[in-house]
């Protein structure tokens, strides 16, 4: 929790647009409290927090940092170098059988390694689940969230982007986002789905109640309806009922009337009979139908009559992403990407029941598991944990150029840039960097967050970028920033091209 929860809200004069928000969505703010005396009140506190320094001792003493995981304390001699020091620590720790050192991240492509073994052990549990926190913080619970905006700081010199406003509330790392025109939304490891106003600057409402954490959200503008996605259960919140759960999905394709999580209190990481993660839900373009990565397949939900319509199965490895178009003949044309390092097309007709299978395979296969997916017209790109992003021609259905080592990390999300033939991909490492869509040459990049970008999304004139550091950065477009390109890029049919 940084200073900014207890600093000042967004310039007054940003209100003047309040007029383009509906009344349902401003009658939620009702259900708010004023998070200035619940910190007070919930902390024991009598200060003035409106004075700067006494704010800023209290947001130290709610900003300490947790105790655990970390390396035992050495003695100092007061005759040692640090050299030496480390030496001798290095001949003298060993690990414990109860302390397991964090894993890193792989230095090089891991083809040499039997993944398709990975890939069938333990198939209800993806990634999603591997970035659970059975912790839980009660400041979640009082704390309202808000977008500060920043002033004259640009992004480098590098990237023609530019941050214009941090949106702060979670208390844990947010792994997923979803935009429109006027609002955001957040899920977390906190276990809640914040949705913001964009023109004031205000968190709405906290969606609350779910078992774990909150992998994946998305809003429906033409029904009113928000889906959010915790283990292997999505709920359905209509918020123009005061954000109320009228639904909840499962991932075996049951449907149930109300809010089947609202007896958690606590950090469910187990699964009932015949469930699995869900790990990315994704809507059709009119709405009407919800296709969710379920484990190996993707279920269908018909929307309008509220069921399950059938399954899209062709993966040998957890799904990880997807992303939901219009084909030439007006079908749903649903793109996966999946563990077992595969993209695959599924062309679903209107009213489809049943079983369907992919339509087509796209040859040759990541190197590891597809993280992300970005579709613009008749390209696509898929960011892999093997570091690279490949752009593939969809009607001729064929690979035309790949970057194999677009990031230094893991590429854990793509987007589009609104308006421009520009393509953004964010990587575990934090850093954001920007490509021109068309020869697939980089523009610019930046550090986009000192923690990981778990997500990207655009809505018509902002970037949007979720971030492990607990916060949502919102950035513009910038043009006429110096460039920054490296010195070969791995063209089109495999031949390395020099950049002048």
């Amino acid at each position: 929790v940084s200073a900014e929860y207890l600093g000042p809200l967004l310039d007054p004069s940003s209100g003047t647009k309040q007029q383009h928000i509906t009344k349902s969505l401003a009658s939620l703010t009702d259900i708010q409290e004023d998070g200035l005396s619940l910190i007070t009140r919930s902390l024991g506190l009598s200060l003035p927090l409106r004075d700067p320094f006494l704010k800023d001792r209290a947001s130290r003493t709610i900003s300490l940092p947790v105790r655990g995981h970390t390396f035992p304390r050495q003695s100092r001699g007061y005759d040692t170098s640090p050299l030496t020091r480390r030496k001798s620590y290095d001949r003298t720790y060993r690990p414990t059988d109860s302390y397991t050192p964090p894993s890193s991240p792989p230095l090089r492509t891991r083809n040499d390694r039997n993944v398709f073994s990975r890939l069938t052990s333990n198939q209800t549990q993806g990634s999603a689940l591997d970035k659970s926190d059975d912790s839980d913080s009660s400041l979640s619970e009082v704390l309202r969230g808000v977008i500060n905006p920043i002033g004259g700081v640009k992004g480098g010199r590098t990237a023609p982007l530019q941050c214009v406003s941090v949106a702060e509330g979670h208390s844990k790392p947010v792994l997923c986002v979803d935009a429109t025109y006027e609002l955001l939304f957040t899920g977390s490891k906190d276990r809640t789905c914040k949705m913001w106003n964009l023109v004031t600057g205000q968190e709405i409402a906290t969606l609350k109640g779910h078992p774990n954490n909150v992998v994946s959200a998305k809003y429906c503008p033409s029904s009113g309806l928000v889906f959010s996605v915790s283990t292997s259960y999505i709920k359905v919140w209509d918020i123009r009922d005061s954000a109320k759960c009228i639904r909840t999905l499962t991932s075996s394709g049951q449907v149930i009337s109300g809010d089947a999580c609202a007896g958690t209190t606590t950090r469910t990481i187990t699964f009932a009979q015949g469930e699995c993660q869900i790990n990315q839900i994704s809507l059709n373009p009119s709405g009407s139908v919800l296709y969710a990565a379920a484990g190996n397949i993707v279920r269908m939900f018909d929307l309008n009559r509220m069921q399950a319509t059938g399954k899209l199965s062709g993966h040998i490895g957890p799904v990880m992403c997807l992303t939901v178009g219009q084909s030439l003949l007006g079908k749903d044309q649903v793109i996966t990407g999946s563990k077992d390092h595969y993209v695959k097309v599924f062309d679903v007709a209107e009213g489809t029941l049943g079983n369907i299978g992919p339509a087509h395979n796209f040859e040759p296969p990541h190197y590891d598991g597809i993280e992300c997916l970005a579709v613009q017209g008749d390209v696509l790109f898929s960011g892999s944990r093997d570091n690279g992003i490949k752009k593939w021609e969809l009607e001729q259905q064929e690979l035309t150029q790949q970057i194999p080592n677009a990031h230094k990390d893991w590429v854990c999300a793509l987007a589009h840039v609104p308006g421009r033939p520009m393509l953004l991909s964010a990587c575990r490492g934090g850093m954001l960097k920007v490509w021109n869509v068309e020869n697939f040459t980089p523009i610019g990049e930046v550090r986009g967050h000192d923690s990981p970008i778990n997500a990207i999304c655009t809505n018509s004139r902002q970037i949007f970028t979720a971030s492990s550091d607990c916060r949502v950065k919102l950035w513009s477009y910038v043009p006429g920033l110096t460039p920054c390109l490296p010195r070969r890029v791995l063209a089109i049919k495999g031949r390395a091209i020099s950049l002048p």
